[in-house]
Order: structure tokens, then C-alpha cells, then sequence
């Protein structure tokens, strides 16, 4: 195809926060690098004000919930009257809105459709919608994880040739940080000299009752609850302060902490279930997630064996460099590609 290829995205991901965000904000701004891109982003949240430098952002200042009405239900207004014509469109997890471009869709997981006892039940209802809409308008598919695409092909009619697995990078360009910078942070947030670090979130997901049962015997620090969700700028020295992320989930569609921890030199524990284990690799701990005893075995062993921390750290150190926003975009830029041929 000669020219420029035209791209509409919905990035109204970024009003909020946690993985979807970060692979909004990481893969747009990749995206507006490419010279063979036109890109168009659209953006519409009621209570949250697009601060981000992405050029030609369609700013809506409306709730989610009209969209969603709009797009998924009544379905009567396409996305070119508020974007502009375009030859691609890429939507995200919350809409699939009507058009003329060929379509795009990014799932990072399948929990209000697989495990719906995790997820408020109007949440349940949207992608239930929406999902419907996927499995007859949408082109083509990224799942974020080899897993995610197994879990789609169960819950969906999606045919396995329209789903492509593209891997994220990590959250931000992290490095381990220096001792000063470490005693400053766990100043700044009243944090032990030592701690174990965990993940919050909503409902029981994150399995945070047994991951503290197992952590009863050491500091244990949840993100999101112990302290609060922290900006970019503080999450390395949030993982650097660790003495190891404790990631044992019920399901995770990708897992971005494991990568954020290896980048700092942080050794993980992670479940030995869902997509997990391909984002670890042989570079962590694995522990059966339902099984308190064995995290706790797992958080021993690895805080009493010196040399195996360190081999983690270097293995963790080693893993990550598969991982890369670069290589994220070349892929996804090749999906472009091969919907227009």
C-alpha cells in the first residue's frame, strides 16, 4: 500500500490505572514514532483530563458509560464523526464502535468472561456485549499472552487465525536505583528496612489473603493498599526497595510487575498458572497459588539462600531483555500491514 497507513485509537485507557493503561500509554506513543503512521487517538473521560503529548487527540469529556451505549448498543454514530476517516481503527477493552476501517482489538485478558464472580456484574455485561461484536465485525486480535489467546478461543467463536499473541515490555525504561534514592523512598512512605512487596487489586484475583497467610512471618507491602498507586517516576524504587515481589495470582492475561521487578534486580515469586510462567520463564520462583505452605516455602527458601537470590536477580536481569516496547510495536505494525494487503 503507497502512502501513509491512517490509524484510529481509542486511548480512553488512560484516564485509568494499571496494565491496560500502561499498554495504552506505551504502545501509542511507540506508535506516533512510526513515519508510515497517520495516527488519530481518540479520548473521553468525564473526570479525568487527557495530560498526555500525543498529537491529534480527540478530546471528549464524557462518561465511559455513553460510549459504551453508544457504540455497543445503539450503535447509529460511527467512530470517523469523531475521529476522522481512517483505514484502520484499534479499539480498546471497554467499546467496539462502528466503522468503515478495517478493525482491531487488543484482549489483555478474559476475567469478566471467564471467572464473572471476579467482576461487577455491569462490567460482566459490557464485555458480554461487546464480545458479541468482536466475533462478527473485528479483523484481527492481539492477545497480550499465549494463555490470553487459549482463554479467548474457550470463551469466544473468534476463529484462531484472527488472534496474533504480541508480548508487552516492561512498564517504564527502569534501572535498580541507588542505596541514597532506596533510604529516601522508604523514608518518604514510613516503609521497613525490609519488605516483601505485593500487588493489589480489585476482588480476589490477586489472592492477597493467602500471599499474607504466607507472608506472615515477614513485612509484606501491597501496592494499592499499604500505600498508594504510585506514579511511573516511583515505581522503580517501589520494586527496588523489595526484597522480592510476591506475584502469586489466581490469573493474570500478561503479568507487567514480573518484567518491572526483573529490571531492578528484583528476584519474584510467581503462580505456576496462567500466563505467568511465560512471562517468568526460568528466571523466578514458581509456587502453586492455592497453596499457602508452598509460598511460604518458596518465600524462605529464596530469602535464606543467598546464592540463589542472586542467580535470580541475574537470570531476571537476562529475561527481560525479550521484552521491549520496540519490539511490541514492530509486530503490531506488521498487523496493520497485513490487514490493508
Amino acid at each position: 500500500m503507497n502512502g501513509k497507513i491512517s490509524v484510529g485509537m481509542d486511548i480512553s485507557q488512560l484516564a485509568h490505572k494499571g496494565g491496560v493503561s500502561t499498554y495504552t500509554d506505551r504502545l501509542s506513543l511507540e506508535l506516533s514514532k512510526i513515519k508510515d503512521l497517520e495516527m488519530n487517538y481518540f479520548y473521553s473521560s468525564l473526570r479525568s483530563p487527557y495530560k498526555g503529548k500525543l498529537k491529534n487527540v480527540k478530546k471528549y469529556k464524557l462518561p465511559p458509560t455513553l460510549f459504551e451505549l453508544l457504540f455497543n448498543k445503539w450503535r447509529n454514530v460511527p467512530i470517523e464523526k469523531f475521529i476522522g476517516n481512517i483505514d484502520i481503527f484499534h479499539s480498546s477493552d471497554w467499546t467496539q464502535p462502528p466503522t468503515k476501517a478495517r478493525k482491531i482489538t487488543t484482549y489483555h485478558d478474559v476475567v469478566p468472561l471467564k471467572y464473572p464472580k471476579w467482576s461487577h456484574s455491569k462490567i460482566v455485561k459490557v464485555h458480554k456485549r461487546r464480545l458479541k461484536l468482536v466475533e462478527k465485525e473485528i479483523d484481527q486480535v492481539i492477545a497480550v499472552s499465549e494463555s490470553t489467546k487459549k482463554d479467548l478461543l474457550e470463551v469466544s467463536s473468534i476463529p484462531e487465525e484472527k488472534i496474533t499473541v504480541i508480548y508487552e515490555g516492561p512498564t517504564g525504561n527502569f534501572k535498580s536505583q541507588s542505596p541514597e534514592k532506596i533510604q529516601e523512598f522508604k523514608k518518604k512512605y514510613k516503609l521497613p528496612d525490609s519488605y516483601l512487596l505485593a500487588i493489589g487489586g480489585i476482588g480476589d484475583r490477586r489472592n492477597l489473603n493467602r500471599i499474607k497467610s504466607a507472608s506472615r512471618d515477614h513485612n509484606l507491602v501491597i501496592a494499592g493498599q499499604s500505600l498508594p498507586w504510585l506514579d511511573i517516576s516511583e515505581l522503580e524504587l517501589l520494586y527496588s526497595s523489595a526484597t522480592a515481589l510476591i506475584y502469586c495470582s489466581l490469573y493474570e492475561g500478561f503479568g507487567l510487575p514480573i518484567l518491572d521487578a526483573f529490571s531492578v534486580g528484583c528476584p519474584v515469586i510467581t503462580s505456576d498458572i496462567s500466563s505467568m510462567p511465560e512471562v517468568g520463564g526460568e528466571a523466578v520462583l514458581y509456587a502453586d497459588p492455592l497453596d499457602i505452605n508452598d509460598i511460604k516455602n518458596k518465600i524462605d527458601l529464596l530469602i535464606n539462600d543467598f546464592d540463589l537470590r542472586n542467580e535470580m536477580i541475574k537470570r531476571g536481569l537476562k529475561r527481560v531483555k525479550e521484552f521491549s516496547w520496540e519490539k511490541n510495536v514492530e509486530q503490531t505494525l506488521e498487523v496493520y500491514r497485513n490487514l490493508l494487503k
